[in-house]
């Protein structure tokens, strides 16, 4: 291939990944900021905050697990580090939209709401993670709003029941 067809296929790459990377909503945090990813962050929080801490969160990593539905919620295990433990639950309310076949691999951006979640509570078990990301889909008017994208393809912006 010639150096004006490579730089072409090379521009064309580049304007591909940019157009799909600005599909992507912001992470709005509590005081209107935008959140940008940072796994390096939740992983601080995993380990320095008592259960049930509540904040907003943006991370991007791998899928390394799918576990069971459970109530009309995906659990998806995602690697967000280099470590063991480097992984959080991201719960995702199917009644928002269905989500395609998840294998492990498959690149995963979420964006919405942190909890440390390493005992039970009355309400709900302990994480296998040691914390969640929920509420990754559009608002429903009471709550921040958040996303899930998988392979850069943004899903959880659908009608919805308001269930987290």
């Amino acid at each position: 291939m010639s150096k004006l067809g490579s730089a072409w296929v090379l521009l064309f790459f580049v304007l591909s990944f940019s157009v799909a990377q600005a599909q992507l909503p912001n992470c709005q945090s509590t005081d209107g900021s935008i959140l940008p990813v940072d796994d390096a962050q939740v992983l601080k929080l995993k380990i320095s905050t008592p259960n049930q801490f509540l904040t907003r969160a943006h991370v991007k990593g791998l899928i390394a697990n799918v576990f069971p539905d459970h109530s009309g919620h995906k659990h998806i295990e995602v690697k967000i580090g280099n470590g063991p433990n480097d992984t959080i639950e991201v719960v995702y309310n199917e009644s928002f939209g269905a989500l395609p076949a998840l294998a492990s691999g498959m690149s995963i951006e979420a964006c919405g709401d942190y909890i440390t979640a390493n005992a039970a509570t009355s309400q709900y078990p302990a994480s296998a993670d040691g914390a969640i990301l929920h509420w990754v889909h559009r608002s429903t008017g009471a709550h921040l709003g958040g996303f899930v994208a998988i392979d850069n393809s943004v899903f959880g912006q659908g009608q919805g029941n308001g269930g987290n």
